[in-house]
Order: structure tokens, then C-alpha cells, then sequence
């Protein structure tokens, strides 16, 4: 496994054993955790609807919606940066 600073981050890239090439690691905890995120907006969005505070559970999923695409901002510019050192040889 080597370490890359890339932007004052430290960027982990594996390697094939067999081929040599490095292979991009998954980050499946990511997806879990919006997944998890997405479960429990849809679970306290229908108890305010049912208890009828639809304004509070628009608002709760409104602000769920933003916190997931802070998370997906942050993964993409991840995969942008990887992308950046791969084909520039940085």
C-alpha cells in the first residue's frame, strides 16, 4: 500500500498482487451510511406526518437531503482528486 499527500490529505492506493496496477479501495461505509441516513429521515418524516407537523417533517427532510449531498460533495471530490493524481502523475 503506498500513502500519496494529495492537498494535505493522505490518499491510500492498493495494488494488485498479481497485475501491479493500482486498484481504487471502495468505500462501502459511505454508502451504508447514507442508506442509514436515508432510513431514519423516512421513518421520522412519517411519524411528524402521521402526529400532522408536515411543515417539521419537510424540514427534516429537507436538512437530511443536505447533509447527504455534503456527503456525496465530499466523496466526489475524493474520486476527483484520485482521478487528478492518477492521470497528471502527481
Amino acid at each position: 500500500m503506498e500513502k500519496l499527500g494529495c492537498a494535505g490529505r493522505s490518499i491510500d492506493r492498493h495494488f494488485d498482487v498479481l497485475s501491479g496496477v493500482p486498484s481504487m479501495n471502495v468505500d462501502v461505509n459511505a454508502i451504508f451510511q447514507i442508506a442509514g441516513i436515508g432510513i431514519i429521515i423516512a421513518m421520522i418524516h412519517t411519524v411528524l406526518k402521521q402526529m400532522g407537523k408536515e411543515d417539521m417533517a419537510h424540514w427534516v427532510t429537507v436538512i437530511g437531503f443536505v447533509v447527504v449531498l455534503f456527503m456525496v460533495v465530499r466523496l466526489l471530490d475524493t474520486l476527483f482528486q484520485e482521478i487528478k493524481t492518477i492521470f497528471l502523475f502527481q
